[in-house]
């Protein structure tokens, strides 16, 4: 369980990026984080592994405060991919890079090598498994990164714009990833840009601006038409779905199945 506890966090030129910030993540929670750039959403996670520390309030991690414990410690809790792939991927070989996190966790032999398969095998890069990472386009890059992340088993995984750069293929591989991770019983927390994906894979939704949270709910209940207004606040727009189905009397988190058969009603 992550308890963020009215933390702010402020950076050295004077940036309030995080202004009392209150949240409780239960085990097994699949929440996405969204707002516009500069909102806070990246500066928060951060938190969660420990690579930024409040400068006000405390986060704590399974009932233990963070700032008591190391880097290396957290991330075997709490596993993130970047937004930038480039900022994470160091190593020659796909292989070694998806190693290098369990590695650092103690798995070897058989372990290691099982963890490693099936991270590239769910990202689809088993057949670049030997190629160097910076031969591959930016969103092999990116499934790279999140491939590193899974390997190391994390209790809590958390993807930072995990669609950005990718095909419909890659954005629903992700959404399955994200799936099987929350049947396992892990935490899946996402910061995300693409609406459709939040509504379609993520149970819980927190909308933030100017470092505090606004909105806390379900999809349905985030992207209701009432709180479109102060979603445009946030230079969020609903998806596609929610516009429609508020218009058709469906509620902001319509099946495809209601849409079609309201779209038809009305042609007919």
């Amino acid at each position: 369980m992550i308890d963020v506890q009215g933390v702010s966090h402020v950076y050295p030129d004077g940036t309030r990026a995080l202004d009392r910030v209150d949240l409780l993540i239960p085990d097994g929670d699949r929440l996405a984080i969204i707002g516009q750039n500069g909102s806070g959403k990246s500066t928060l996670v951060r938190h969660f592994n420990g690579l930024l520390r409040p400068t006000e309030g405390r986060v704590l991690l399974d009932g233990r405060p963070t700032a008591d414990r190391r880097v290396a410690a957290l991330a075997a809790r709490v596993g993130l991919a970047f937004q930038d792939p480039d900022r994470q991927i160091f190593a020659g070989r796909v292989r070694t890079e998806v190693a290098f996190g369990p590695r650092n966790l103690g798995l070897r032999g058989a372990a290691l090598e099982t963890a490693v398969s099936g991270a590239l095998a769910s990202v689809g890069l088993v057949e670049q498994a030997e190629r160097n990472p910076y031969d591959l386009g930016f969103s092999s890059r990116k499934l790279l990164a999140l491939a590193s992340v899974l390997a190391m088993g994390t209790p809590t995984v958390v993807f930072d714009e995990p669609t950005t750069g990718q095909d419909l293929r890659g954005a629903e591989r992700i959404q399955a990833i994200v799936a099987e991770l929350a049947a396992a019983g892990r935490t899946v927390i996402a910061i995300s840009h693409d609406m459709r994906f939040v509504a379609e894979s993520f149970a819980r939704v927190v909308v933030m601006r100017a470092g505090r949270v606004i909105l806390d709910g379900t999809p349905a209940e985030v992207f209701a038409e009432a709180n479109w207004e102060e979603l445009a606040g946030t230079y969020v727009e609903p998806p596609l779905a929610a516009r429609i189905g508020a218009r058709l009397g469906l509620g902001s988190t319509p099946t495809d199945g209601a849409l079609i058969e309201a779209l038809v009603g009305r042609s007919a």
